[in-house]
C-alpha cells in the first residue's frame, strides 16, 4: 500500500504509465487523413512530414494533431491545420527533463510525475495514430536517447526506459545544470530526423544563451512545442508565516512575512515565464503550462485549444 500511495505523487510506476494508454482516448487527437485542395499557385515543401505543404486554415473539430501548424498557431494565438498533397506519418520525439528540480512540488504531485504522465499521454496518442515515437530522458547522470519507432511495443519501450530511470531512485548532485540542459539538446538532434514533431516537457530552469541557439537550430526544421512545467509554490509564496520544508532528508524553515521578499519571488516566476513565451513566439514554438494542481488531461485539451470529441 505504500508503494501506491507514493505513486502519482514522488515517483511513477510502468504500470501508471501503461494504464494512461486508456485516459489518452481521452484526448481529441484522432486521426483524419487530411484531403488538401489541389489549387494555389505557390507549392513549398514543407519540413514537418517530407511532404509538400498546401496552405493553413483554422483548425476543424476532427482534423489530426499531427496536422496541427505550431508556428501559424504560436503567432495567432488560434489553432491551424496545415494541408498537404499527400499524408505520411511523421516521427514523434519527447524530450523529458528529470533534473533535481523537477523532484518538487507543494500540491498534487512531483513535478518529475507529472512530465513523466503527460509524455505518456502523448507517447499513446502517437502510438494510436501509427505515429513513430521516441525522443530523449534525461537528468544530470543520465541521458537515455530512444530512436523513433512505430507500434505499440516501441511505446512500452519508451514508457519502460521512463520509468526506470536512475533519476527516480538515485539522489542527484546539482552540478552542470547548464551543461545538461545543453547537452540534452544537442543530443536530441542526434535521434531527430528533419520533420519531426517535438515536444519538450521541462522547468526549462537554468536556460541559457546556448540552449536557445539550440531551439531556434530545432525549430528550423521540426515542428516545436514546449511544455512548461511548474507547481503554485514556484508562481507565489503562501501567506505570511513559518513553513517547512524538505527534499526527504534535510528540513529547512522559512519566513514568508516580508512583502518585499514575496513581491521579488513572484516577479522571478513571471520573468521566467513570460522569458519563455517570448522564446517560444519568437521561434515559432507552441507553448503550454501544465501546472502539478491542475488535471493533466484538462489542461492539454486547453493548451492545445482542441475540445473533446465523442
Amino acid at each position: 500500500m505504500e508503494a501506491l500511495a507514493a505513486d502519482d505523487i514522488v515517483r511513477v510506476r510502468l504500470d501508471t504509465l501503461i494504464k494512461l494508454h486508456h485516459s489518452a482516448s481521452q484526448l481529441p487527437l484522432k486521426s483524419k487523413r487530411i484531403h488538401s485542395r489541389l489549387s494555389g499557385n505557390y507549392i513549398s515543401t514543407f519540413k514537418g512530414r517530407g511532404m509538400e505543404f498546401d496552405e493553413a486554415r483554422p483548425y476543424q473539430p476532427g482534423d489530426d494533431i499531427r496536422s496541427i501548424d505550431w508556428r501559424v498557431t504560436a503567432r495567432t494565438g488560434k489553432t491551424h491545420t496545415k494541408l498537404y498533397r499527400e499524408e505520411r506519418e511523421r516521427p514523434v520525439l519527447l524530450w523529458v527533463d528529470l533534473r533535481p528540480a523537477m523532484f518538487f512540488a507543494s500540491q498534487g504531485m512531483f513535478k518529475s510525475v507529472l512530465a513523466a504522465k503527460a509524455a505518456a499521454l502523448l507517447a499513446w496518442s502517437s502510438t494510436r495514430h501509427s505515429d513513430r515515437t521516441g525522443g530523449l530522458i534525461f537528468s544530470e547522470q543520465q541521458h537515455l536517447e530512444l530512436r523513433p519507432q512505430r507500434g505499440k511495443a516501441a511505446t512500452l519501450h519508451f514508457l519502460k526506459q521512463l520509468a526506470g530511470h536512475t533519476a527516480w531512485d538515485k539522489k542527484q548532485p546539482i552540478h552542470n545544470k547548464n551543461q545538461s540542459a545543453n547537452h540534452a539538446l544537442n543530443r536530441l538532434r542526434n535521434v531527430t530526423r528533419p520533420g519531426s514533431l517535438i515536444f519538450l516537457i521541462s522547468d526549462f530552469r537554468d536556460f541559457d544563451k546556448k540552449t536557445e541557439s539550440s531551439l531556434s537550430q530545432l525549430s528550423k526544421n521540426n515542428d516545436l512545442v514546449m511544455l512548461f512545467i511548474s507547481d503554485p509554490l514556484e508562481q507565489h509564496l503562501p501567506p505570511a508565516g513559518y513553513y517547512k520544508i524538505t527534499d526527504g532528508e534535510k528540513e529547512l524553515t522559512i519566513n514568508t512575512s516580508n512583502n518585499d521578499l514575496r513581491k521579488q519571488y513572484q516577479q522571478r516566476f513571471t520573468k521566467h515565464q513570460q522569458h519563455l513565451k517570448d522564446l517560444c513566439n519568437k521561434l515559432g514554438i507552441f507553448y503550454i503550462h501544465l501546472s502539478t494542481h491542475q488535471p493533466l488531461i484538462e489542461s492539454l485539451q486547453r493548451g492545445l485549444n482542441l475540445r473533446s470529441q465523442n
